[in-house]
């Protein structure tokens, strides 16, 4: 994933970076989907089904909020994780798509 061509928020780029960095190049997806320039939707390559829709808009400078995204939707959690920083983001993902 070449994250500097991506047309997003430079704090979600700066997730990404770091996100490769923890977790290597070919571990996660990204779905093209997802238009908005302040969001993006990650999944892990193996397991498409349980995703994190990540994003900064209605967030504080330098914040990000985050929904958990789960094979039966009602088991989705929306709206709850909000104005988190970047190291909050970092283990929420990392809990959820590599646990």
């Amino acid at each position: 994933m070449n994250v500097w061509a991506i047309d997003k928020d430079i704090p979600l780029k700066l997730l990404l970076l770091e996100l490769v960095h923890r977790y290597g190049e070919n571990t996660l997806a990204l779905n093209n989907q997802e238009q908005h320039f302040q969001a993006i939707e990650l999944c892990t390559v193996n397991e498409p089904d349980i995703s994190a829709y990540i994003y900064t808009f209605g967030q504080n400078s330098g914040r990000y909020g985050i929904d958990l995204k789960y094979p039966i939707s009602i088991h989705n959690i929306v709206g709850e994780n909000e104005n988190l920083t970047l190291d909050q983001i970092i283990e929420i993902i990392s809990t959820h798509l590599f646990s």
